[in-house]
């Protein structure tokens, strides 16, 4: 290795050796960790250095020496400046193995796990056009590229579509998106057009200006479609003039809302919703149980309901966790976490009583609503903060569960939580994840009574780094 310009700090010969868990590539020269924008596993490369600290630099490719046998052409026209797919230039198996090895390290480094029977990940069947969700956000201020930098042409400053990374007043105006099957994209660009052809001003994020804010679009593996607009300031014209163009033109979506929202956040679960336009919900379905008691079940999907943003790995991700649970019939399960419920309706059909807690009281009305809509009559749903639901009255009136499914947040459990837990010894616990770093914390503070016995990570979200991890921890005290 040697550096080349010292000005402008351009470091050649890096071979990158892992990927970060922001999607960076990680090389190593002269006890200096280099984390690379864009680069993969295998790559060796030139960098220009953007930023160096102690020990650690930050940079990006100035010159790619040799391509990794990882490397695959991005198939999006907005890779590289929105943040959404940073991974689309590696192969998916090379995604798969890097998501494996990155759970296994959290756990070992951070849990003290082992974790040399980890089950291998299981990949998504589709890994494009796989979300059922998206949320898009119109802005007076579009991100401008070097194409129109150099551009003398008058430049259109409205845009409808994701933020840049670590900018949250720019956003970048997207054409076409992979990660929602039409009408999704269809619908965006018309919404587009129609505002600009009438003149409805886009927001202006800093000064908290303008008529359209954002847009949601919600799918279901029935076939049903969810439209909400978002309103910021503007006249019942100008919403019934976009709201009526859409119905005419999309006679498929079954559902079309919208919303006034004037605070200074986009959050829309303190704000009215209002109908415009065909139901206030669509359906999504799924297949629950096993053997003589599967059976199809069903769940309302409201603007603000909680559920898996990827309908076909959400199935795979619950069987794995009923697998895990290793259920006879006759379990009482506390399933923590729940949201709407869609865990607990899922495994009702195999347990004796599911016990749901949830923070969000209208997560739990829909988790209740789905319950009846499906004619299950042993879920109980409460809400309110886990730690102060999860009491030693509360587990005297309901029972001791056999089972306890737990699938926290991002943050991972409160310490109350773990150490409620701790005091209960279920028997079994599984522990669905979306951040090994936070499981692996919990799984260190309950390693006091349970041993991990099954570890399996399921690939949610192809093209990023996120992951999830299901985990299966038995109480020391039982027989092996």
């Amino acid at each position: 290795m040697r550096k080349k310009n010292t000005e402008i700090r351009i470091i050649e010969g890096i071979e990158i050796i892992d990927i970060a868990e922001e999607g960076k590539g990680v090389g190593k020269a002269d006890d200096m960790v280099y984390f690379v924008e864009k680069a993969v596993p295998g790559d060796v490369v030139s960098i220009r250095q953007l930023r160096k600290k102690k020990n650690f630099a930050e940079g990006i490719i100035d010159t790619l020496e040799r391509a990794s046998e990882h490397r695959t052409q991005p198939f999006c026209e907005h890779f590289g400046v929105c943040g959404g797919c940073k991974w689309q230039h590696m192969n998916y198996d090379a995604q798969l193995r890097f998501k494996q090895r990155s759970v296994g390290a959290a756990l070992e480094r951070l849990g003290k796990v082992d974790t040399s029977q980890m089950e291998p990940i299981l990949g998504a069947p589709e890994n494009k056009y796989y979300r059922n969700k998206l949320e898009f956000t119109f802005s007076n201020k579009r991100w401008l590229d070097q194409n129109d930098m150099g551009s003398d042409e008058a430049l259109e400053l409205n845009a409808l579509g994701f933020h840049v990374p670590l900018r949250f007043d720019k956003i970048l105006d997207i054409n076409h998106c992979w990660l929602q099957d039409e009408p999704s994209n269809s619908i965006r660009n018309q919404v587009r057009a129609y505002a600009l052809e009438h003149g409805l001003s886009f927001y202006d994020l800093r000064n908290h200006e303008g008529t359209l804010r954002n847009l949601i679009i919600r799918t279901s593996s029935t076939g049903e479609v969810m439209v909400a607009v978002v309103f910021a300031y503007a006249s019942a014209e100008q919403i019934a003039g976009l709201m009526s163009f859409l119905v005419s033109r999309f006679p498929e979506v079954t559902s079309w809302l919208y919303i006034e929202n004037q605070k200074r956040n986009d959050t829309i679960f303190d704000q009215e919703v209002k109908l415009y336009a065909g139901r206030d919900h669509i359906f999504e379905k799924m297949l629950a149980g096993s053997g003589d008691t599967a059976r199809e079940i069903r769940f309302k999907i409201g603007v603000k309901s909680f559920y898996q943003t990827n309908s076909l790995q959400a199935w795979e991700l619950y069987k794995i966790t009923r697998e895990f649970a290793g259920f006879r019939g006759d379990e009482l399960v506390y399933d923590l976490y729940t949201g709407a419920g869609t865990i607990a309706n899922f495994i009702a059909p195999e347990v004796k009583q599911v016990v749901g807690i949830e923070y969000v009281p209208t997560a739990i009305e829909d988790a209740r609503f789905n319950s009846v809509l499906n004619g299950i009559e042993n879920t109980v749903f409460y809400a309110g903060d886990m730690k102060d639901i999860l009491t030693a009255e509360f587990i005297s009136q309901h029972g001791k569960p056999d089972v306890v499914i737990t699938d926290p947040p991002r943050a991972g459990m409160h310490a109350d939580v773990v150490a409620r837990l701790l005091e209960m010894e279920s028997p079994r616990i599984v522990y669905v994840s979306c951040n090994a770093a936070t499981q692996a914390r919990d799984l260190a503070l309950l390693a006091d009574k349970y041993r991990v016995l099954r570890i399996r990570p399921v690939d949610m979200f192809p093209h990023t780094q996120h992951v999830e991890n299901v985990v299966l921890l038995e109480l020391n005290t039982l027989p092996r």
